[in-house]
């Protein structure tokens, strides 16, 4: 069995169900990296409203993600998850090629 670029829990799928919902001219999510924070990394959401060519597409239980080329091979093989806590809402990743996190976990290292 091949290993997904990227799995969503049932959790995400609503959230982005949710969020689509409200922007009839979103075709998905568009997650991304970017070199920040302490550590190296940090994932990046955004709508997406165009498709590029370069990114790889996630379809998911009637929802659509569209992954960087950039950030594809820093992020292969991660589970996407929306968390509810008491004070707060977000999307999370569990990024089987991370190595190690800052103090506050926002970013995140690969080597």
């Amino acid at each position: 069995m091949n290993k997904a670029p990227l799995t969503l829990t049932s959790a995400a799928v609503a959230r982005i169900q949710e969020l689509i919902a409200k922007e009839p001219d979103i075709l998905g999510l568009r997650i991304g990296v970017t070199t920040k924070g302490c550590s190296g990394f940090v994932h990046t959401l955004d709508y997406a409203k165009t498709v590029d060519e370069t990114d790889t597409r996630i379809d998911q239980d009637g929802v659509t993600v569209f992954i960087t080329s950039q950030a594809l091979p820093v992020i292969f093989g991660t589970e996407m998850d929306w968390v509810t806590e008491e004070l707060e809402q977000r999307f999370t990743f569990k990024n089987p090629n991370a190595k190690g996190t800052c103090g506050c976990g926002e970013s995140f290292h690969i080597n």
